[in-house]
């Protein structure tokens, strides 16, 4: 969030995901339909479209932007001179590559105020299986990620999971066909009523964000994994990292997701090893986190056989 003068609202997504109809909706609502002048600089032309009439009573002025290349420092300037606007809200083409926002300067007197990255969840299995990298570009650079036209019947708390392993920080919104707001929980395969949680290999991508959003529900319990014992002469004596090696849109986008460990036989460890061990968690500050976060105290640490598939999927 910016206290720049002029608030840039940025909103993504692929054609036809419901940008416009969220953009009409939220001009039409009174805490923003409240005649500040108001720049919509649109980058593509979906099958919903702007209502001029309307947009004029709300004291709000449409660019339309034909090219990707038309989007440069020195067009926004212009927009500012000519339009003077008290905001702006820029309707990017999902098409287009995130990077060209990685890389505009805006003017010295906008901000970026926010970003929501919209998707219709009846075409996200299909997006996802064929334009992942482009979807990971969009919600990494997302404050929200809204889906809309929502049915129960969707693995809603699956793709909740696959944008948190991609964005931890982004607020996740669902809404059904009316629009209305559904709420899903998270759905574990292990009992949070247990005092020691045994977590197959497949869970683990579960437990990893689960944990970080509700660290509550788990501080003080004991948990048994198989995981990589990470080593490094950078950590703090007396720990190490164990984790896995997780995909979070193509093999060419494999990270590794663990926690700090406490152990005093951490040096005997070596880099990369397999290990099964069973912890005590905690919630609390560590320097190599800069603030709080999961730390975890070995009880035991054992060599351990590698799994069949070495990799965790968050699904």
């Amino acid at each position: 969030m910016s206290d720049a003068r002029i608030p840039l609202y940025l909103i993504t997504g692929f054609l036809d995901s419901g940008k416009t109809t969220l953009l009409t909706d939220t001009l039409s609502m009174e805490y923003f339909n409240d005649g500040q002048r108001t720049v919509l600089l649109c980058c593509e032309e979906g099958e919903v479209e702007y209502d001029q009439e309307s947009l004029s009573r709300q004291n709000c002025r449409l660019v339309p932007i034909e090219e990707p290349e038309q989007i440069t420092t020195a067009f926004l300037q212009e927009v500012d001179r000519r339009y003077q606007p008290e905001r702006v809200l820029l309707e990017y083409n999902g098409m287009w590559p995130i990077q060209i926002l990685r890389d505009l300067k805006l003017p010295k007197n906008w901000g970026l105020y926010q970003a929501i990255d919209v998707i219709d969840a009846t075409t996200f299995e299909l997006y996802r299986s064929n334009m992942q990298s482009m979807i990971v570009d969009m919600v990494t650079e997302a404050d929200m990620v809204l889906f809309n036209r929502c049915k129960p019947e969707m693995p809603l708390p699956s793709w909740k999971r696959t944008i948190r392993a991609v964005n931890r920080m982004c607020e996740i919104v669902f809404e059904d066909e009316g629009g209305d707001e559904l709420e899903v929980e998270d759905i574990l395969p292990y009992s949070l009523e247990d005092s020691h949680i045994q977590l197959e290999d497949d869970d683990y991508g579960i437990w990893y964000l689960h944990i970080q959003e509700h660290p509550q529900q788990y501080v003080g319990k004991t948990i048994t994994f198989r995981a990589l014992a990470m080593t490094s002469p950078k950590l703090p004596k007396g720990t190490f990292i164990p984790g896995r090696n997780a995909m979070t849109c193509c093999e060419d986008d494999i990270r590794f997701f663990g926690f700090l460990c406490k152990y005093d036989q951490a040096r005997t460890l070596k880099k990369g090893q397999w290990i099964t061990m069973t912890a005590t968690i905690q919630w609390e500050h560590a320097d190599v986190y800069r603030e709080e976060g999961v730390v975890l105290y070995a009880q035991s640490v054992e060599p351990a056989q590698a799994p069949e598939d070495p990799l965790v999927y968050f699904r």
